[in-house]
């Protein structure tokens, strides 16, 4: 079964009652209904489907669906057989025999009416989908591959339900884990097929994974074929994910923001050809752009008045829409898009940071407040949630 036609279906604003013609006469005709208005003022964007399995709690965030400046100004209606229609959320934790694929559809509604709605697939798969095969997984990424958290909770997941000895083909990870990647904080789709040669650092400056030069280059040029010999004895990957994208967009401007994207998107096809060159059965997956924290407190923590959480909302938003439309008829048809996007809770899964309400003195004490306090990096449990998401794809990819 192929899902690769991403769902993103536009609102129909009906435009009142049918216009009144003037007074009836024996030769008068009436005017034909007014043509229903299309707009979708929400840029509404919903995955072409959302993955499940069975005991894994899985979620639409409607904030992270909509590019809204304050999504609590809007209604968020799903229609669906399973889960459960929250206030900021859509949830579901499957349970066994409750396999198959279910129609969902979320309509956004203001006062002025309906303002958006979008269909999508939720797939729910077996956690015994594929059990007893083991398979090898390279995962490439940027600063949230690099915390080794997501990667961790995939390992824990797969070797907990029929999979124990998944292989996960990197030289990067936590001390000990079996969880090895390829994640370095601020590359972008570029940095892997260019970076060859390693950052300068100061003197006595300290050295970090960041620094070091594409492990796929060799003499200038991309090989997966010598990374997997080196590295690997040669084994191909089996899955491919990508997460990345955070930093390529991070920086665009309303201006420049669709020259930006075009750039990520190249750069996106020439890096998936590259792999595919020595990898050319393996099923890829290209996670969508995870949204920032919730408030601008965590943007301000990190970037001063660098950069605003709804500038980067919109620029991960465009770049997200960019994606879902060019990976909808995308020629290589093993690769998919995860959507790493949705399963993401940006207002109690980011980092917090207990600080002064302000610099006045109550008594002698100075009041605090919990402030979120970074902006595109989750807390463990977003990372976590990222894993899930991971996870039930790569089961649903197992089970065709």
């Amino acid at each position: 079964m192929k899902l690769r036609t991403a769902s993103i279906f536009l609102p129909l604003l009906l435009a009142g009652c049918t216009a009144c013609s003037a007074p009836a006469t024996p030769s008068a005709a009436p005017k034909a209904a007014v043509a229903p208005v299309v707009q979708n003022k929400v840029k509404l964007q919903l995955p072409p489907a959302i993955y499940a399995v069975p005991g894994i709690e899985t979620n639409i965030y409607f904030d992270n669906v909509v590019c809204v400046i304050n999504p609590d100004n809007y209604v968020f209606d799903i229609k669906c057989t399973k889960g459960r229609n929250d206030q900021k959320r859509w949830r579901y934790t499957p349970k066994a025999g409750e396999e198959g694929i279910y129609g969902l559809e979320l309509t956004v509604i203001s006062n002025a009416g309906v303002e958006a709605v979008g269909t999508t697939k939720l797939i729910v798969t077996s956690a015994e989908a594929g059990k007893g095969k083991n398979f090898g997984i390279l995962i490439l990424g940027d600063s949230l591959t690099a915390a080794s958290v997501y990667p961790s909770r995939l390992h824990e997941l797969l070797t907990a339900n029929g999979h124990p000895q998944v292989k996960f083909l990197g030289t990067y990870g936590r001390k000990g884990t079996q969880a090895l990647h390829e994640g370095y904080g601020g590359w972008k789709w570029s940095t892997f097929l260019t970076k060859t040669a390693p950052t300068k650092v100061a003197p006595g400056g300290k050295t970090f994974p960041r620094h070091r030069a594409s492990p796929f280059l060799f003499d200038g040029k991309f090989s997966l074929a010598q990374y997997l010999k080196k590295n690997h004895n040669g084994r191909v990957p089996d899955f491919i994910t990508i997460q990345l994208g955070v930093n390529d967009v991070f920086g665009a401007t309303d201006a420049n923001q669709q020259r930006v994207i075009d750039t990520i998107l190249d750069n996106a096809d020439k890096l998936i050809a590259n792999l595919r060159k020595d990898a050319p059965n393996a099923i890829i997956g290209v996670g969508l752009v995870t949204p920032g924290a919730r408030t601008q407190d965590a943007f301000g923590s990190n970037y001063a008045c660098g950069q605003t959480r709804w500038q980067y909302k919109k620029n991960q938003h465009a770049l997200n829409a960019a994606m879902l439309k060019k990976f909808a008829s995308y020629p290589d048809k093993k690769v998919f898009l995860v959507p790493s996007n949705v399963n993401l809770d940006c207002e109690n899964n980011y980092p917090v940071r207990r600080e002064a309400v302000n610099g006045v003195l109550v008594k002698g004490a100075r009041n605090f407040i919990i402030r979120q306090s970074n902006g595109v990096h989750p807390a463990p449990a977003g990372y976590n949630q990222m894993g899930d998401t991971f996870y039930c794809w790569i089961k649903y990819q197992l089970s065709r």
